[in-house]
């Protein structure tokens, strides 16, 4: 077998990639074929303990350590978005009431939003040396497409909130009220420029047009407006947005949660906790149609990645539709799932709003073709169900203050809720990562 060392005694299954770690990789198999050959002393190896090539190739850690410095990074983006905006309202606030509280609260999440942005800048330039050092083949095919929109990036967000943002911190009483609020806006603007421009280009990669190929395989842009609006892109923007608004929400939610259930300032938070529970009233439902009309476009546009986030490995009877998977155990090998429990037709329902849609099999491409099942479809679960917890603490949230009783017991039993559920959504915007990163499928 080509690029592996084997056991040419048992003529088993590769144990190591050569190109991984070659020199232990040989002596690992020269140790096991001896152990199985009956030489030397040294315990036989159980043939369940041979580890999995697919889990040593590069390319897969490669794709497990930009998996983690990427899921380590949208914490932070995933939080300023948001709180750069919540920060011009609440100043807005203060300019138009002059209440002491707006200022105390602006001043009290500069300071969050000054760190998570240093952090968030930080972790995303190493993501940049990684294009270079994990996917230096990736940059040099398509950097002619991926450079200039990264750059982009530079050029008309970075730069806009480097300056504002020295005015942001270091500019109160040192400028006009007005001038710092300008200030404070912009930086919110270059918080939505930024992430149109990334998300332009992780779009690409998961639904390129608007290039050709040379003749040695490298993209060239042949039409830049096909490349920026490429078919995944306003679905993707709106769906991050989205998120980094409810991320924000939770988080503030969160806090003064916290607050009041230690008594303390609680005119702060009561204010903090109605104003994001106001927020997120609007964010989470449309965050639920954003995901909606982007299953719709994946379904179109990326069938394979589909079939995998549903673990949908044969094509059903005509007419049956497609089953929910709710639960099961995907099996990569066998092509199937264990313990599977499924609802009947919803799938068709979900993901192709008819009562006897289909989608295409994972069985429809080759093997070498499909991604890995198992963390696509479990990350995409996680998404999914925490988001609905989140829909339904909103809701409860929004019967108990139409009552009057959002503060009152029993109702004031959500509010730690809300102080878990802050933490949680990181872990959807985690896991949402999960799901395009494992698919960039080449």
């Amino acid at each position: 077998m080509d690029g592996f060392t084997a056991c040419p005694a048992k003529g088993g299954p590769p144990a190591f990639p050569r190109k991984f770690l070659q020199l232990r990789a040989t002596r690992f198999a020269a140790h096991a074929c001896q152990a199985h050959n009956g030489h030397g002393g040294r315990p036989r190896v159980p043939q369940e303990w041979a580890v999995d090539a697919l889990t040593l190739t590069p390319l897969f850690l490669s794709r497990l350590q930009f998996g983690f410095v990427i899921s380590f990074h949208i914490l932070f983006p995933a939080f300023t978005i948001g709180l750069a905006h919540w920060l011009a309202f609440i100043e807005w606030r203060w300019l138009r009431t002059r209440d002491d509280l707006w200022r105390d609260l602006y001043f009290f999440w500069l300071k969050i939003f000054a760190v998570s942005f240093g952090m968030g800048v930080v972790s995303g330039i190493v993501m940049s040396f990684q294009f270079g050092t994990n996917w230096a083949v990736l940059s040099e095919k398509a950097g002619n497409i991926l450079g200039p929109l990264l750059s982009y990036e530079v050029l008309t967000a970075f730069f806009l909130e480097a300056t504002f943002l020295g005015v942001m911190l270091f500019g109160w009483k040192k400028v006009s009220d007005r001038l710092h609020f300008l200030a404070t806006c912009m930086v919110a603007l270059g918080t939505l420029i930024s992430t149109f421009w990334i998300i332009s280009a992780n779009s690409w990669m998961q639904t390129p047009q608007g290039y050709a190929l040379a003749a040695d395989g490298t993209f060239l842009p042949a039409d830049w407006w096909a490349i920026v609006f490429n078919p995944s892109f306003p679905y993707r923007l709106a769906h991050m947005v989205l998120a980094a608004f409810i991320t924000t929400c939770l988080v503030i939610g969160g806090v003064s949660a916290w607050y009041l259930r230690r008594g303390v300032h609680a005119a702060a938070a009561r204010r903090m906790l109605l104003h994001a529970l106001a927020f997120a009233a609007i964010a989470v439902p449309l965050q639920i149609l954003a995901g909606d009309l982007h299953g719709l476009n994946v379904g179109a546009h990326q069938p394979v990645k589909l079939a995998a986030m549903e673990a949908h490995w044969h094509a059903g009877e005509p007419g049956k539709g497609v089953p929910l998977v709710l639960f099961a155990l995907p099996d990569q090998d066998g092509e199937r799932n264990h313990y599977e429990i499924a609802v009947p037709r919803l799938g068709s329902v979900i993901l192709t709003h008819s009562w006897d849609g289909t989608i295409q099999p994972l069985t429809a491409v080759p093997r070498s073709e499909r991604p890995p099942v198992a963390p696509v479809f479990w990350a995409f679960r996680v998404m999914v169900g925490l988001g609905v917890l989140m829909l339904l603490l909103v809701l409860a949230s929004l019967w108990g203050w139409w009552r009057g009783r959002l503060f009152d017991t029993p109702t004031f039993r959500w509010i730690p809720a809300a102080a878990r559920l802050s933490v949680e959504y990181w872990c959807v915007s985690t896991a949402a990562e999960v799901i395009p990163e494992t698919l960039e499928w080449p």
